[in-house]
């Protein structure tokens, strides 16, 4: 049973990653040694702010939020992730500095994980993976725009209904209170806003 899982996860990255370029068996052996399978607990981290992020994690199955916390305690969400997304701290990562984000498992979560010397070993033997992780990070600097936009000039209804429209599974897996949290928004005022 074990090993049918690690094969159904292994399945999950390649199709991630033929999504954009295509891979022999060969070449995607290769990938899969510089990963690492790892199980994580809901409400376990996987990184925390003041620590070393080394690692960039595709998950296979669950969902996490990337989320910092204001000298205030105020907790404000950056990211979710759910399955066939990429999460990490990604200042403490591509610098490899200290976490400023905490990432957390919302629902118990399984990535494969990749550290960032073995990411760096991976694109400079192979160019398809080198170009597969600067997509993935143009994907993400155009999300990251598209979410700030939104934040600095729409309002909340406009922002919730956004938030429909392009993650509609996550509606059901959240509670509004961290979906309020994504918004920028009281849970309160999430909860006035129509459907």
């Amino acid at each position: 049973m074990f090993i049918n899982a690690v094969v159904i996860m292994e399945q999950v990255l390649r199709n991630q990653i033929e999504k954009i370029v295509k891979l022999t068996d060969e070449e995607f052996q290769f990938v899969l040694s510089h990963f690492t399978v790892r199980t994580y607990r809901k409400h376990q981290y996987l990184v925390q702010a003041g620590d070393p992020a080394p690692h960039d994690h595709f998950v296979v199955k669950g969902l996490l939020k990337s989320f910092y916390v204001d000298d205030a305690g105020k907790t404000h969400i950056m990211q979710f992730a759910m399955e066939d997304w990429w999460i990490s701290d990604p200042q403490a990562f591509h610098n490899q500095t200290l976490a400023t984000l905490n990432i957390d498992c919302i629902e118990d979560t399984q990535v494969l994980y990749i550290s960032y010397d073995n990411r760096e070993k991976l694109c400079a033997r192979m160019q398809k993976m080198e170009y597969f992780f600067l997509k993935k990070t143009a994907a993400g600097y155009v999300a990251l725009q598209r979410r700030i936009l939104s934040l600095m000039s729409q309002t909340a209804e406009e922002r919730y209904q956004q938030f429909i429209a392009l993650y509609p599974s996550l509606l059901q897996r959240l509670p509004k209170s961290l979906i309020a949290s994504y918004l920028g928004i009281t849970r309160e005022t999430l909860s006035r806003l129509p459907v």
